[in-house]
């Protein structure tokens, strides 16, 4: 069974920064293509960020691209979200998750997802 624990969220004022963690553990995470999702109160979970499997493609959605980063550490079976220059629309419950090889961006084409961790941004 492939479990997926996020953790890093917390309140920080806008202009701050923030940087999520997901460890993977039950699987073969250097197969795994991980995205990161998000969903603020009354809307749809969105892609935000994603990383092949080998860490050489990223995407981005729109509005995080230039401010947010992921990455991947194989040796440790951890994905991040590096998040700078918040904005209070960014504040939403962060999930990380995974599925084989490439990057998606519906929820439905991803596998395995984590319990979420809450991004607060004041203004």
């Amino acid at each position: 069974q492939v479990q997926l624990v996020e953790s890093g969220g917390g309140l920080v004022q806008a202009g701050g920064s923030l940087r999520l963690s997901c460890v993977v553990s039950g699987g073969t995470f250097n197969t795994y293509a991980m995205g990161w999702f998000r969903q603020a109160p009354g809307k749809e979970r969105e892609f935000v960020a994603g990383i092949s499997w080998s860490g050489d493609k990223t995407d981005y959605l729109r509005s995080v691209k230039g401010r947010f980063t992921v990455s991947r550490d194989n040796a440790k079976n951890t994905v991040y979200l590096q998040m700078n220059s918040l904005k209070p629309e960014d504040t939403a419950v962060y999930y990380c998750t995974s599925r084989p090889m490439l990057i998606a961006y519906r929820t439905d084409e991803y596998d395995y997802w984590g319990q979420g961790t809450q991004v607060t941004v004041s203004s």
